[in-house]
């Protein structure tokens, strides 16, 4: 049922996400005006704004002029519904839980603005800082674990310190925004224990690292070439949330020191 529900949800949150991913980074609003044709600007009507089911049944084209509609559309809110029920299938029925969902939609739009404008907006990591503290904060509360908290403040300061020393040492190696994003990342990994952090930090940069070499191999670049390092940063994230206390038991095992 719950993860049902998270998929569900997720359907919908994807739907706004796809306005999210189009209207931030040009400084539109996403709330108002209501989502129209790009070609003819004709207002879209309920019915054809159903996720997923209104781009199939319209064959992926606008009901009013029949323009081509994208189908990364339907991709991101299908894609939203499939990470929020494995978030609610990883988590289940536990306080911490619209957090970690909250983490999986900003993830969503924050890895697409990037790959597409090499940029991530500032509205939506700055604002995430007080959103992750509030939901991480109860959740610690609702379990009554202070040390939580105390991880989840000291974890983003110090993966945003790391971050900024080294946006210091070699300012065109990342933006500014990855420095932002990291401090959010650093709450959630402390929040759920050191070895998630340090492993998710690890993770980022071997997925950055491993995407690197693909590009270069298959031609698309060289070491000098711009990626958008957000996604990978996310990506890491996530893998140190959801394994790093299992690599890190293991790693410490191995060198026998556990």
């Amino acid at each position: 049922m719950l993860i049902a529900v998270c998929g569900v949800l997720g359907l919908l949150v994807g739907s706004f996400l796809n306005v999210v991913v189009a209207r931030v980074p040009v400084d539109r609003s996403v709330v108002s005006p209501p989502s129209a044709c790009p070609r003819c600007d004709t207002p879209i009507a309920p019915r054809d704004n159903v996720p997923v089911v209104s781009w199939l049944l319209l064959r992926g084209r606008a009901r009013c002029c029949g323009e081509p509609v994208s189908v990364r559309y339907p991709l991101v809110e299908a894609g939203t519904a499939v990470a929020f029920a494995l978030v609610g299938w990883w988590l289940g029925w536990v306080a911490v839980l619209p957090a970690f969902l909250f983490l999986a939609a900003i993830s969503i739009a924050l890895a697409l603005i990037d790959i597409d404008t090499f940029r991530l907006p500032y509205v939506i990591v700055a604002r995430s800082y007080p959103v992750a503290a509030v939901l991480l904060g109860a959740a610690s509360l609702a379990a009554r674990d202070t040390s939580s908290v105390v991880r989840m403040l000291a974890g983003g300061a110090v993966l945003w310190l790391f971050y900024r020393l080294l946006h210091a040492v070699y300012p065109q190696g990342m933006g500014y925004g990855d420095v932002r994003l990291a401090g959010v990342l650093g709450m959630y990994l402390g929040w759920l224990g050191w070895s998630e952090l340090v492993t998710g930090a690890f993770f980022a940069f071997l997925v950055g690292g491993l995407a690197g070499i693909a590009i270069m191999v298959v031609g698309r670049g060289s070491l000098k070439t711009q990626i958008p390092y957000g996604p990978y940063m996310i990506v890491g994230a996530w893998l140190g949330a959801v394994w790093g206390a299992d690599v890190a038991g293991a790693y410490l095992r191995a060198a026998g020191l556990a």
